[in-house]
């Protein structure tokens, strides 16, 4: 009879560490959260929406790595400590072009409540990384009161130099950008008549 309890319980034992085996040792301890983003962030996003959504895509909570590649020359040891050092770091939002997805735009929140503040002091990594690579960086203070034009002007004054270094053409086919600096800067000719 003890014999048979033995082996009942050493069955049991049995099943549950093969229970325990089966699903690969892992554990799944995750819940869902109530929300996806902060309060700050939600109205902040909203913001957004309303000041540039009609001209571009809003992506939020951008890893810096997707954003960025490294360049071809790169030697090997420095890619690798640059991607190690990138991988670690993200964005709040990033304003896309609608129709190539391109990054045009990075947008951190700096919020400089609480003990150290969140984003409060400048990473001099990220505002490096995305300077080298041409995609303006743009840190807001969060603060209660801002309007959609606040935030439209924040951003348009932000993008303003680099709208004018690639200027439209007004007929296209026609303007070429390598040809800015061999144009003539004054008039060759006057177009006034000569005086007699």
């Amino acid at each position: 009879m003890e014999l048979a309890i033995i082996l009942l319980m050493l069955l049991i034992v049995v099943a549950i560490g093969a229970i325990k085996l089966s699903d690969g040792g892992v554990a799944f301890p995750f819940k869902r959260k109530n929300t996806l983003f902060t309060q700050v962030e939600c109205t902040f996003l909203d913001l957004i929406e309303k000041a540039v959504g009609h001209q571009y895509r809003i992506v939020c909570r951008v890893r810096l790595t997707d954003v960025l590649a490294l360049r071809q020359n790169t030697d090997k040891k420095t890619a690798k400590h640059a991607f190690s050092r990138a991988s670690g770091k993200h964005l709040d939002f990033v304003l896309c072009d609608k129709q190539t997805m391109s990054p045009v735009v990075a947008i951190d929140l700096v919020h400089a409540a609480g003990k150290d503040g969140y984003k409060a002091q400048r990473d001099w990594f990220i505002s490096g990384a995305l300077d080298a690579a041409r995609i303006p960086h743009l840190r807001i203070k969060v603060k209660s009161g801002y309007t959609t034009k606040d935030i439209a002007d924040c951003i348009e004054a932000k993008l303003a130099p680099i709208k004018r270094k690639t200027p439209k053409p007004v007929i296209m086919g026609t303007h070429n950008p390598d040809n800015l600096d061999k144009r003539p800067t004054r008039p060759l000719r006057s177009s006034r008549p000569a005086a007699a």
